[in-house]
């Protein structure tokens, strides 16, 4: 006899997108953007908070990936 899956598997847990992104350990230009975006959040600037959040993001995906 088979085993089924009587339950359903278990949620997927996504980020949450109104948090900040994590700066990538040990990469200068995340620790940047991430400080830049610190102080631009703590002086009301909302939209360069969120710009800065996007670079972010972006800058580690605009890159390509090393082959091992």
């Amino acid at each position: 006899m088979t085993s089924r899956q009587t339950a359903p598997e278990p949620p997927v847990t996504l980020p949450d997108p109104t948090r900040p992104p994590r700066p990538t350990p040990g990469c200068d230009v995340c620790a940047a953007l991430d400080r830049q975006r610190a102080e631009a959040e703590e002086a009301g600037d909302v939209r360069r908070a969120t710009t800065l959040e996007m670079e972010m993001r972006q800058h580690h995906a605009s890159r390509p990936r090393m082959r091992r």
